[in-house]
C-alpha cells in the first residue's frame, strides 16, 4: 500500500511540473481586459460626433491563454459601419508582432443624439415653422437616413413627403422654397470693401436663399453665377 501511494504521488507532482512548465510561458489575459480593450475601441470611434454613447452588448466572454511576449490589439469594423447599432468585429490579437488569435465579436452600441422630431403628422407641401416640430434625443441606430440635428435645418423649409407625428424629419424629407424663378428680374449686386456696384439682371434658373442662380446681366447680356440673397437680389462673389 505504501509502495502504491509513494507511486501515486510521483505521478501527481509530475503532471504538477508538466503543467507548471506549460503555464510558465504562457499569459493569461482576463475576460475584463479583452472586453475593456473592445469597449474603448467602440467609444472611440464616435467620441468627437457630440454623441451620448452606451456600448449595450459586447459579445466575448472567457480569459485567452497566450504564449509569453508583447501583446497588442487590433479591432477592425465593417469599412461602411459608422459606429453605432449592430456589427460584427474582427478582434485580432498579436504576441510579438504574430498573429495568436482572430476572433469575430458582436457588438451592439446606442448612440443618442438631438434630432429634429415632428410634433404633429405634416403633409406634402406645408411649410414648417418653430410649431411644428421638436429637438429630442433618438437613437441613431433606430432611424435611416440623414436626419435633421438642428431646427434651422427644418424651418421654413417645404415638405416634400408627408411625416408622420413623433418621427425624425430627414433631410431629404425637405426641400428649400425657391425665392427666385427662372426667367425672373433680379439686381444683381457685386462689391467689396471698396465699392459697390448693381445692375439689372435675368434670374435663367431659380434658387432658394444661398443657392446659386446663372443670372443674365441685360445691359451686357452675359451670363455670371451669383448667391440668392432674398427675392429680388443676386450677389456675385469674388
Amino acid at each position: 500500500m505504501k509502495c502504491i501511494l509513494q507511486t501515486g504521488m510521483l505521478l501527481v507532482l509530475a503532471l504538477a511540473f508538466i503543467a507548471s512548465a506549460g503555464a510558465a510561458g504562457q499569459i493569461v489575459v482576463k475576460e475584463a481586459d479583452i472586453r475593456r480593450v473592445l469597449d474603448d475601441h467602440l467609444r472611440q470611434k464616435s467620441e468627437n460626433l457630440g454623441l451620448d454613447v452606451s456600448v449595450k452588448k459586447i459579445g466575448y466572454s472567457g480569459d485567452m491563454a497566450l504564449p509569453a511576449g508583447t501583446i497588442s490589439y487590433e479591432v477592425v469594423a465593417p469599412d461602411r459601419w459608422e459606429g453605432w447599432g449592430n456589427a460584427n468585429l474582427a478582434l485580432i490579437v498579436r504576441v510579438n508582432d504574430r498573429v495568436e488569435r482572430n476572433i469575430s465579436v458582436k457588438v451592439e452600441v446606442e448612440a443618442l443624439a438631438d434630432v429634429v422630431v415632428a410634433v404633429r403628422p405634416l403633409e406634402r407641401g406645408e411649410v414648417i415653422g418653430n410649431g411644428d416640430i421638436a429637438v429630442q434625443k433618438r437613437d441613431l441606430a433606430k432611424m435611416q437616413g440623414k436626419t435633421c440635428r438642428t431646427a434651422e435645418e427644418a424651418v421654413g423649409k417645404r415638405v416634400r413627403t408627408a411625416i408622420r407625428g413623433n418621427n425624425p424629419i430627414r433631410a431629404d424629407y425637405l426641400e428649400k422654397i425657391s425665392l427666385v424663378k427662372s426667367g425672373q428680374l433680379v439686381t444683381i449686386v457685386v462689391e467689396n470693401d471698396a465699392l459697390r456696384i448693381t445692375a439689372a439682371g435675368r434670374a435663367r434658373n431659380s434658387g432658394a436663399e444661398g443657392d446659386t442662380v446663372m443670372v443674365q446681366n441685360l445691359a451686357s447680356q452675359k451670363e455670371v453665377a451669383a448667391r440668392v440673397v432674398d427675392a429680388t437680389t443676386v450677389k456675385v462673389d469674388f
